[in-house]
């Protein structure tokens, strides 16, 4: 069963932002502070350069010419220096912000229930995390800068013209009404759109990764071309969902640069006749152009940014979206009172679908060897995964020493029971960060021993560059359940996976591991369940039969019958 991780909606998206620039709220006073200077600075140029037009229309001299020219070269220098200082804060602050974001999705991935993180498509968590987190630093980095300098210009230099002429500042301002409209536009078709592109290339990031870690299953049972066909879908998907999102950019990108050249069209045909009128001077024209001039470069900075701001809107609004992922039920802070595991009553089903697991009863008493059998199907793992904590049951409880083991905190949790499966996770740190335990030296080495890890004496040794065989992966990953210690050990095919000799080499380190703790095999070679204290057959969610391998042959009925048909 999959699930689909939410995306949040723009008030939750308005919220975290806010949240992020509150944490660094003294570098965005400081940066806005530098860009209203800037700003300042980079008005003073059209207005001296209207004075220089209106000092040479009266005839006046060189010098005074000379004086106005040095102002503009002063204001140009300083807006300069006051936009490099603010672009150095801001890419700061950017990378600052970026960083608190890839923390944040990290502790939420980290704090996602375990079920969750099974169900959802792999390539849906790795692209929110790699390709969406990427787009919204970028943006932090690069774009929002950009975009308040971009801002804060436009609102100083539209007061400036308005201050200049306020007739000539409203027909400018008007001009700008097709620009304004386009956006509008594109704002509201933009972020759907968007979204589905993020939602194809999660699906195609899912499709390669489900691909490439079954090559040998796709290549076993000759499944390449429905795996091509597969991958063709969702490559033809992505391709749509970018197609579409440049098909907006096609249609406002030109419609804004149309609309560039209107305010400035507009303001000389009123100008000159005002000025022919004597109601205003050449300077005072020549200034509103050259103020409304100077607006296509913040205005066409953002507009460029734009279609990126959107598309990592959509990127930030997917990140976001792992904090609606509903909570588990608190934690219980009562510990458990023995080792005893009580199975209540339980049902279970997958996504509201239904029960896999039909009103299962069972108490595992401390320090028995319990199998569990039955043939595929029978909810024999999904019965291992709600004794391990990983599932919550539908109705009923699961329970050790009086606690539901759902409702354990990790650490107690992982004291109490640990699910041992056919999969080991290696990740590419060194031995001892890879045995998840923070101890001391001797003890790491006790443990590896214990499991026969011979090949592990070196525990600065990088497994990123030497990684671990099958058996090898399986022996650390045993290490790790001896260095929690827990009480009960749950294995589901624990060495399914491994080849004949390494299986014996594990089977060993099982042997060690084991010794003196409660445990529950779920069994597919009947032989363990030969060796245990019980045996406890499932058919279709329900157990139909408990008790000693002797005892469940002699009675002659399922198990006798898988005995059997496994023992000929």
């Amino acid at each position: 069963m999959s699930a689909t991780l939410p995306v949040a909606d723009q008030r939750m998206v308005a919220r975290a932002a806010l949240r992020l620039i509150t944490a660094d709220r003294r570098a965005v006073t400081v940066l806005t502070v530098l860009n209203v200077l800037a700003a300042l600075a980079g008005l003073g140029g059209p207005w001296l350069l209207g004075r220089i037009i209106d000092t040479v229309a009266a005839g006046a001299g060189a010098g005074a010419v000379d004086r106005l020219a040095a102002g503009v070269l002063a204001c140009a220098i300083a807006q300069t220096l006051l936009a490099r200082q603010s672009l150095a804060i801001a890419y700061r602050f950017g990378e600052r912000t970026a960083a608190r974001i890839r923390e944040g999705f990290l502790r939420r991935s980290f704090a996602l229930p375990a079920a969750v993180i099974e169900r959802v498509p792999a390539g849906d968590l790795a692209a929110r995390g790699t390709t969406d987190v990427d787009a919204v630093a970028t943006t932090l980095r690069d774009i929002l800068p950009n975009i308040l300098i971009g801002v804060v210009q436009i609102v100083f230099i539209v007061g400036a013209v308005l201050l200049l002429n306020p007739l000539l500042g409203i027909v400018g301002v008007l001009g700008l009404s097709g620009i304004w409209f386009a956006t509008r536009w594109y704002l509201r078709v933009a972020r759907p759109a968007y979204l589905k592109e993020g939602e194809a290339n999660s699906r195609l990031a899912d499709e390669l990764a489900a691909t490439t870690s079954g090559a040998r299953t796709v290549e076993a049972y000759g499944l390449a071309r429905r795996r091509l066909d597969a991958g063709r879908a969702a490559i033809a998907e992505t391709r749509r969902t970018r197609l579409a999102t440049l098909g907006l950019r096609s249609v406002f990108f030109p419609s804004v640069e149309i609309s560039y050249a209107v305010p400035s069209v507009l303001v000389l045909l009123l100008g000159g006749f005002l000025y022919f009128e004597g109601h205003v001077t050449l300077g005072t024209v020549g200034a509103a152009v050259l103020f409304l001039r100077q607006l296509v470069g913040p205005l066409d900075m953002i507009l460029i940014w734009i279609e990126s701001l959107q598309s990592s809107s959509a990127s930030f609004a997917r990140i976001e979206g792992l904090a609606a992922v509903p909570a588990g039920p608190p934690v219980s802070t009562k510990l458990p009172e023995g080792d005893r595991i009580e199975i209540s009553h339980v049902r279970y089903a997958y996504d509201e679908g239904r029960d896999v697991l039909h009103d299962v009863t069972l108490t595992v008493r401390p320090g028995e060897r319990l199998a569990i059998v039955g043939l595929s199907g029978a909810g024999k793992s999904t019965l291992g995964r709600l004794i391990a904590g990983v599932d919550r049951p539908s109705s009923g409880s699961v329970a050790v020493g009086g606690v539901p083991v759902a409702d354990l905190p990790p650490d107690e949790l992982r004291r109490q029971v640990v699910l041992v499966t056919q999969e080991h996770h290696v990740f590419r740190e060194s031995l001892r960060d890879n045995l998840m335990i923070e101890a001391p030296d001797d003890e790491l080495r006790r443990a590896l021993k214990t499991v026969g890890a011979d090949w592990a004496d070196d525990l600065d040794r990088d497994l990123g560059e030497h990684p671990p065989d099958g058996a090898q992966a399986q022996q650390l990953a045993l290490a790790r359940v001896v260095l929690a210690d827990p009480h009960t050990v749950i294995l589901d095919e624990a060495t399914a996976l491994l080849d004949p000799t390494a299986a014996r080499t594990a089977e060993r380190a099982l042997a060690a591991v084991l010794h003196e703790r409660t445990v529950i095999a779920i069994a597919h070679r009947l032989q363990t369940a030969h060796d245990a204290n019980r045996v406890v057959v499932m058919e279709d969610g329900r157990i139909i039969e408990v008790g000693t391998h002797d005892a469940l042959v002699e009675a002659g009925g399922p198990y006798a019958a898988l005995w059997r048909s496994w023992h000929s």
